[in-house]
This record gives structure tokens, C-alpha cells and sequence, in this order.
């Protein structure tokens, strides 16, 4: 997928945390105006409509984050944010490394893109995601994996892409080349194995892989699925575009793509348990990220570019996406996001609209746990303090127990077991709970919120992990799985339902 200039500078400003925290610095100092919170009306009226106008958005008329065509490049640009956490997490070395090698192999990528009329950003960005820039990796214990600078499999490499492969020679040299004793002889072992199995020629790789996203191209008729097609492969591929727009198998695929107007990101986010279920089970089916792959490449391309105009920032935001398992701190890093320090902070931010109080409806889809806020008579006060968040968490958390009612048809209500915290609440939990960090928590932010892991059915579960993956994939949440409950934390992103309360 290709963006306008325009589009393409967006998406610059917004991949790598960069929007995200823009958005948390400015939210919180806006937060008053933005809500209304203050002299007009009182504060629980005000808090009873955050919350019910939120679960209405659910409904698909009025849903903020229902697909529309007119969404398209916002979604994209937030999903490339969303599916980043685990670039920077496993990229090896970490991502100013991998970007560092990949960009060694940037005249040979524009020399192998311009051959085949693709694009070199893309190319670059596969070689840093299947590779991170080593000509030797392969993905499984020989050969037979996907190998290479470009990661190809030997049946890809020999039947589409008419490349060299002597695979029983190949698995020989690398079983040797495991073994060698000197660097000298694991140099001749490479050389040799790179002539008889070109995947693992530099050269050779980029140029297949250049070629398979030309042939794609041609197949498909546009490039965001071409891309998408590379890691979830050009059959499976058409059987998730067929299966989107109910089409008969004889129906050329790129006819049908351009007849319905088909965009990936159409396919992906207009998918759902309740909506195209064939799709949606075909791509959720997946035991790979083949269906975000996209977003992950332009994830990449923007990791890559920030690292050639500025590293140091690249280097800064990973440290922000690696603090912790989920991309909380590049949502809101502790240097420029308001901490609650004891109970007096909480209850003035509560007075000043920072944070409101949890309605008590269960019509709502959640309701407090009853342990809520349980260390609360340890530091003599009362649980109810620790029964607040941010409005946007509220928001949030309203309208994501809408959805997960509406697609399960479950009427029990989720469960929050944790909500706003002070530092030396804190402090305490760290002492009886393992799970806890002693380090900085966005719960202390009240950006963060917890659900207990118990659920009516196996429908509500799966529609909530279904909301989860999804709202994640939009950089409107991220999420991380504890033993006993979903640890959500929301972006500054959750000001957009807050709109008209």
C-alpha cells in the first residue's frame, strides 16, 4: 500500500510513538475544557453520560471505529502504530541494530526495487522485519524454513520465483557450517552455500523478493495486498477476499478486487465474529501475524526512516515500547504524564475532572469487582477513592463492554478489578502481589484499568479477545495478560469518545 506524500508524512509523524505522545502530553492538559467538566452541571450527571453515550457508540451507526472508507488512512496509520510493540520487543539487537543493518543493503534494495518496478521502502522494510538485516538467518532448525535476507521458502524460491535452490546440499552446508571451527572455514562454508542455494546470496534474495511482490502486483492489481500477500501467501490470500465478498471461486481475483474497490484495510477492520465471519475466521485463523503484515511493514518503513533522520529519537521510543510488555509508556512516558502521588491527589483530581468516579449500572456491561480498591483501609481510606480512572479510560472501558455484550449476547457484566492508584497504594500492593511493579504504573495515572479473567461463556470470552485485538490493532488501547485478570491501558486516542458527552 502506497500513500500520497501527504499520507505518507502523516504516517511518518504518528508511527514510532511520535502522535501517540503528542496526544498524551496535550490531553490531560486539555482535559477540562475538552469534557465541559467543571460549573455547568453536576459532576455525576456528567460521569452517567460519559459512560452511557460511550456504550452507545458500540452500535455500528454511531460506532467511531467501524470501518468506513473514509477512515482509511487513519486506520492504517493507527494500526501501524498498534502492531509495533512487538518490532521494537524482538527485533534482534533492538530496532536502531536491525535498522542499522538493514540499511547496509539499501543501494542493493533500490537497485533490485527499480528492476522490478516495486517500491524500495517496502522491500527495505520486508528485509527488516523478516531479517532484520542477516543474509544467514532462517527461521526453523535448516534450510527447509523460510531463509535468507528476504526469509523465502525453497518451494517459493524454485517454483515462483525460478531461483537456485539445492536444498539437500543446503542443509548439509549449514549442518556443517554449525560445526565450523574457524571463522575462516565458516566464511567458505557460506560462500559455498549461497552458490547452490541463492536465498542466502544477498543479492539474489533481494532480487526475489522484489520479483514476488511484482508478480503479486500484477495478480492483484494493487500493492497494499501484494505486501500483504508476501508472509500470508497468494492463495490464502484470495481465499479471504473471496470469502470477504462472498465470490465465486471462477471469478478473477483482480477483477474482483476492482469491482468492490477492495483495500486490505477494508478487509481486515470490516471483518469481525458478527461481520464477513468467513474472513474474519480465516484471517483470526492464522498461527502467524500474516494478517497484520501490513501494518507491520509500515511500522517498519517508519522505524527506518526515523533512524536514518534521527536515530536518537528511534532509540528513545524504543526504550518508551520495551519498558513494559505492552506500548503504555509510548502512550504516556512518565516524563510528561501526570502521576498520583497519595490519596489528596487522587481526590483533587477528582475534583478538578483529571478523574471521575465509576457509575454504579450495571446496563453498562462492567461493574466494579468487589475488591476494588481492597488496600484502601490499610492507608485509612476508603475504597471508593480507588473507584475512578480518566474520563477517556471510562469512555473506553464503556464501550468496549458494549461491544463485547452486542457480539456475545451475554447479559453478565465484566468485572474491573483495578482502577486509578496512588503511589503509596502502590508501594503497598508491590508488597503482596508479584505482579505488581515497583517501577512506574499507569495505573497511578489512571489511564490503566484491570478485568478479571471470568467470563459467562466461551462467546464472551472470545468476543472479548476479539475487542481486545482489534481496539489494540487502532492504537485505542493496548493490552497485556496477567494470571488473573486483562491489564488495559488506554491511549489519548480515547478522547475521540468522549465526543458530544
Amino acid at each position: 500500500m502506497r500513500a500520497e506524500p501527504q499520507t505518507r508524512a502523516t504516517i511518518a509523524r504518528a508511527v514510532g510513538g511520535l502522535l501517540l505522545i503528542a496526544l498524551a502530553a496535550g490531553a490531560v492538559a486539555a482535559i477540562v475544557l475538552a469534557l465541559g467538566l467543571g460549573g455547568r452541571e453536576p459532576l455525576d450527571l456528567k460521569v452517567e453520560r460519559i459512560a452511557r453515550e460511550a456504550n452507545e457508540k458500540a452500535r455500528p451507526a454511531a460506532d467511531p471505529f467501524a470501518w468506513r472508507d473514509s477512515r482509511r488512512e487513519q486506520f492504517e496509520v493507527r494500526a501501524a502504530l498498534g502492531s509495533s510493540h512487538v518490532i521494537y520487543a524482538l527485533s534482534p539487537g533492538g530496532v536502531v541494530a536491525s535498522a542499522k543493518r538493514t540499511a547496509a543493503f539499501r543501494p542493493r534494495i533500490e537497485a533490485a526495487a527499480a528492476r522490478h518496478g516495486v517500491d524500495a521502502d517496502t522491500l527495505e522494510a520486508i528485509v527488516f522485519l523478516e531479517s532484520a538485516g542477516r543474509p544467514d538467518v532462517i527461521a526453523g532448525p535448516t534450510p527447509e524454513s523460510a531463509s535468507g535476507l528476504s526469509q523465502i521458502l525453497p518451494s517459493t524460491a524454485t517454483d515462483l520465483l525460478g531461483m537456485q535452490v539445492d536444498l539437500p546440499r543446503s542443509i548439509e552446508l549449514t549442518k556443517r557450517l554449525a560445526k565450523a571451527k574457524s571463522r575462516a572455514e565458516a566464511d567458505r562454508l557460506r560462500a559455498e552455500r549461497a552458490a547452490i542455494d541463492e536465498r542466502f546470496d544477498p543479492d539474489q534474495a533481494l532480487d526475489g523478493a522484489a520479483r514476488y511482490l511484482q508478480i503479486a502486483e500484477q495478480r492483484f492489481g494493487v500493492e497494499d495486498l501484494a505486501v500483504v500477500s508476501y508472509h500470508m501467501g497468494i492463495g490464502n490470500l484470495e481465499t479471504v477476499l473471496r470469502d470477504y465478498a462472498n465470490a465465486p471461486d471462477d471469478q478473477p481475483i483482480a477483477g474482483l478486487i476492482a469491482a468492490d474497490g477492495l483495500s486490505y484495510a477494508q478487509v481486515y477492520f470490516d471483518s469481525s465474529p458478527a461481520e464477513h465471519r468467513k474472513a474474519y475466521e480465516m484471517l483470526s485463523g492464522f498461527d502467524d501475524d500474516s494478517s497484520e503484515y501490513l501494518w507491520k511493514i509500515e511500522a517498519s518503513e517508519q522505524m527506518l526512516s526515523l533512524y536514518r533522520k534521527d536515530p536518537g529519537r528511534l532509540a528513545d521510543t524504543a526504550d518508551l515500547a520495551t519498558s513494559k510488555a505492552t506500548l503504555e509508556e509510548v502512550f504516556h512516558p512518565e516524563s510528561k504524564t501526570d502521576v498520583y502521588d497519595d490519596p489528596d491527589e487522587i481526590e483533587d483530581g477528582i475534583d478538578n475532572g483529571e478523574l471521575v468516579p465509576l457509575p454504579a449500572d450495571r446496563k453498562l456491561g462492567w461493574i466494579e469487582d468487589r475488591d476494588l480498591g481492597e488496600l484502601a483501609d490499610e492507608l485509612d481510606q476508603s475504597p471508593q477513592l480507588y473507584r475512578a480512572m480518566r474520563p477517556e479510560a471510562l469512555a473506553t472501558l464503556s464501550y468496549m463492554a458494549a461491544l463485547v455484550r452486542n457480539l456475545s449476547g451475554e447479559s453478565k457484566p465484566l468485572r474491573v478489578t483495578s482502577a486509578v492508584r496512588d503511589r503509596t497504594y502502590q508501594d503497598l500492593l508491590v508488597t503482596e502481589n508479584s505482579q505488581a511493579t515497583e517501577e512506574y504504573s499507569l495505573h497511578t495515572t489512571g489511564w490503566s484499568f484491570d478485568i478479571r479473567r471470568d467470563y459467562a461463556s466461551d462467546r464472551q470470552a472470545v468476543a472479548f479477545q476479539f475487542v481486545l485485538d482489534r481496539l489494540s490493532s487502532l492504537a485505542l488501547i493496548d493490552y497485556a495478560v496477567e494470571p488473573g485478570a486483562i491489564h488495559v491501558t488506554v491511549s489519548g486516542l480515547g478522547k475521540q469518545l468522549l465526543e458530544g458527552s
